[in-house]
């Protein structure tokens, strides 16, 4: 290729991209020249349709005060003190002795709602003037909006007190009236409805108040109106609004983030949550299902409570909502390695006498996800409101554990009884909490060992490890266990989140799509974190009570899931540089034929390329470009910027042969629609059919 032909392409390329990427300094840099990139399209192999995926765990937040749409904190008085918090039942409420009223609040468990769920309040009135009761202003404040309507609920019962000389027939002949607002930081009035507690019997009583008015940080209120006692128990309020409509559901637009992202699976409950802080935390699947008041709170590794709200069956209805797998995760007969923060006792195991009931518990979980509605396990699933199967596929087994005696011991007793009585089901078995190391050794010697379908392994590292393992997977045997890689993320200074690290992580997604025939799945981690509530960072979405923040990462995240393929076609060279810092990939959509490429270009100069498409026929003469770039890597974008980094779309030309200059720092991709329509004639039809 002569000289002239060379810039003649770069000065085309050049004028083909969005006006934000031509380089701000008139000075014309040097033109290297271009790098040409072979994409044979009969040269292709068949790779993982669930290749990308989420990883939801209960940290920084993510599910209490976060997706999960409960306004109340604390809603049934099972907090307790924990590490660095002298939390109470009372936590999070307060007496409220409305002029001249007089009351007292106790904590008591002597006849609950239900045994698993032990506390309930007692509030006694000795003075109604104007109404004694409680308050919660929620998760830092309960954001209200006008014209929206909150569905409110607790259980109540009246209570007998022998010093009052009350009879049973008294009290019930007498019911406490009882008032539910919502009152705005300044004392306002939101809203509010009235009913009477009748009886000494828990019963659960409901109304919703639509708001006159908005305020980042009200609170809910309950004044009684007479004088007495009552029990109260489960005290709740929801949005309407919540994602799909679902009651006990999830706050509308975090869910609505997630769902954009259009992930293949989602991973739950967590990590390091599912084997807990010592047995007795371990995470128990049962103890999330069936109705709210029956099911067990408690604290969580991360030194917060979980209500519970969000269980099991949540957690597979999100899934179902959003057309992603669900991925459940069970410990295997262990307890995390970083239990007893204080007194650091580490590992501990299920004793061997307890394992075949907790080996029946994982069984049962299949039951429940799969089976008839008419089974024991399956007709729990359909009394809450969901007789058809989920059609779960896949579990996991374990979390960064380490690989000792007594782990290899109780995985084996799990994994021989669910390939015996579910080989349907993908078991996901787990190689320790890092890419190398012993606990990786061994981990993938029990996988070889054992025949485990799938291994899932971890590393939080520096944007340079990613790009120096971009042919970590060529190297795989194509014939032992698959992998999913669980949780992954480039750590930048300080773990913040940055392009550079976002750029790392997509560069390492090529690698993945290049191997989408070993690595089966794969999910960044953690996935949500709640702002001033953050215990590990970075994470791919922050959010307050009323704004969501997607940093770059998210925005990386989504261009490969929107992108995805289920072909990969053989590209090369797939990276470049030294040490590297240029990565591609390209992947076919069975159902479309669209061919997708992804560019990664971490260096801080422009890149010519060079794309020579060989065995295509019938293409379109342009393209859809999508770019993710920007001036400075190193710059922290979560979300907070004023400037945040954003894909940009506009349209390529495009043929057997074409020209593109990568920009610095960037990500582009490229979708070449299949039936040789230009994209503006598909955007047309698109925008007609709207």
């Amino acid at each position: 290729m002569s000289k002239c032909l060379m810039n003649l392409i770069f000065a085309c390329a050049v004028a083909a991209l969005p006006p934000a990427m031509h380089a701000a300094d008139p000075t014309p840099a040097p033109v290297a020249a271009p790098t040409q990139i072979i994409v044979d399209m009969a040269r292709n192999k068949p790779i993982s349709p669930d290749l990308f995926g989420l990883f939801f765990e209960d940290i920084n937040y993510s599910a209490d005060g976060g997706l999960y749409g409960e306004l109340i904190q604390n809603r049934s008085f099972e907090y307790r003190s924990m590490r660095k918090k002298d939390w109470n039942s009372l936590s999070f409420w307060s007496l409220v002795q409305s002029e001249g009223g007089k009351g007292s609040l106790a904590i008591d468990e002597g006849i609950p709602v239900h045994q698993r769920n032990p506390n309930y309040l007692v509030l006694e009135v000795s003075g109604p003037a104007n109404g004694v009761g409680i308050a919660n202003a929620g998760f830092d404040g309960i954001p209200i909006k006008q014209g929206e309507t909150y569905d409110a609920s607790f259980f109540a019962r009246q209570i007998y007190a022998e010093r009052r000389n009350e009879s049973r027939a008294d009290i019930e002949k007498r019911p406490m009236p009882v008032t539910v607002r919502l009152e705005g930081k300044d004392g306002r009035n939101l809203g509010e409805f009235s009913l009477n507690i009748q009886g000494m019997d828990w019963k659960r009583y409901e109304g919703s108040i639509t708001s006159t008015g908005s305020d980042d940080a009200a609170r809910f209120v309950l004044l009684a109106k007479s004088r007495g006692s009552i029990g109260l128990d489960e005290i709740s309020l929801f949005p309407r609004a919540t994602f799909k409509g679902r009651k006990n559901g999830l706050r509308a637009d975090l869910a609505q983030v997630i769902a954009d992202l259009h992930p293949r699976f989602i991973r739950f409950p967590g990590g390091c949550l599912v084997h807990g802080n010592g047995l007795s935390n371990m995470y128990h699947w049962k103890n999330t299902v069936g109705p709210i008041e029956q099911r067990r709170q408690m604290p969580n590794i991360w030194a917060y409570h979980q209500s519970m709200g969000l269980g099991y069956f949540e957690y597979f209805q999100f899934c179902e909502d959003i057309g992603a797998k669900p991925l459940p995760v069970v410990a295997a007969g262990v307890s995390c390695q970083n239990s007893g923060y204080t007194n650091g006792h580490g590992q501990c195991a299920i004793p061997m006498e307890e394992m075949p009931a907790y080996v029946q518990d994982v069984l049962d979980l299949v039951e429940w996800a799969n089976g008839p509605a008419t089974s024991r396990w399956g007709s729990v699933r359909a009394a809450a409101g969901h007789p058809e199967p989920f059609g779960l596929q896949y579990i996991g087994v374990g979390n960064e554990d380490h690989i000792t005696p007594e782990f290899r011991e109780r995985f084996k007793m799990i994994y021989d009884a669910m390939k015996k009585a579910h080989p349907e089901i993908i078991v996901i078995g787990t190689v320790g909490p890092d890419a190398a190391g012993r606990d990786f050794e061994q981990g993938w010697k029990i996988a070889r060992e054992f025949g485990i379908p799938m291994v899932d392994e971890h590393y939080y590292k520096a944007p340079q490890f990613f790009w120096n393992n971009l042919s970590r997977y060529d190297k795989y045997d194509r014939a032992a266990s698959k992998v999913y890689l669980g949780e992954y993320a480039a750590h930048d200074d300080k773990r913040r989140s940055t392009l550079r690290s976002a750029l790392a992580e997509a560069a390492c997604m090529t690698a993945l799509e290049r191997n989408g025939d070993v690595v089966s799945l794969a999910s960044y981690a953690p996935l949500l974190a709640k702002r001033g509530f953050t215990q590990w960072s970075p994470d791919m979405i922050y959010f307050t009570n009323t704004s969501i923040e997607l940093t770059v990462n998210y925005w990386v995240q989504k261009l490969f899931f929107t992108n995805a393929g289920d072909t990969c076609l053989e590209t090369t060279p797939s990276q470049t540089g030294t040490p590297a810092d240029f990565a591609v990939s390209t992947v076919r959509q069975s159902k479309t034929g669209d061919v997708i490429m992804k560019i990664v270009n971490g260096s801080p100069r422009d890149k010519p390329l060079s794309f020579k498409l060989q065995g295509a026929d019938n293409l379109p003469v342009e393209a859809s470009l999508t770019v993710l770039a920007g001036a400075d890597p190193s710059a922290v974008n979560d979300g907070k910027d004023a400037t945040p980094t954003l894909p940009k779309e506009s349209v390529l030309p495009v043929g057997p042969g074409f020209s593109y200059i990568a920009p610095a720092n960037s990500l582009s991709v490229i979708r070449i629609r299949a039936g040789g329509k230009p994209i503006s004639a598909i955007k047309q039809s698109e925008d007609t059919a709207r």
